[in-house]
């Protein structure tokens, strides 16, 4: 059986917690800053957890992570 590649694109993007979900960076924190209010982009710094319904493709991309 071969080995299957991981995607090194998302293997960059994601995290696997010690409970074995993955850890993303929330979006729309590169640019256009002006308008956007503080308390956004403080928010907008905080890790989050990728929604259930992405899982199943992340752990196909991520197959060693």
């Amino acid at each position: 059986m071969p080995k299957v590649k991981t995607s090194r694109a998302a293997a960059k993007r994601f995290k696997k917690t010690g409970t074995g979900k993955l850890k993303r960076m929330k979006a729309y924190k590169s640019h256009i800053l002006t308008k956007k209010s503080a308390k956004r982009k403080r928010n907008l710094r905080k890790a989050t957890m990728t929604d259930a319904t992405n899982v199943k493709v992340m752990k196909r991309i991520l197959p060693y992570l």
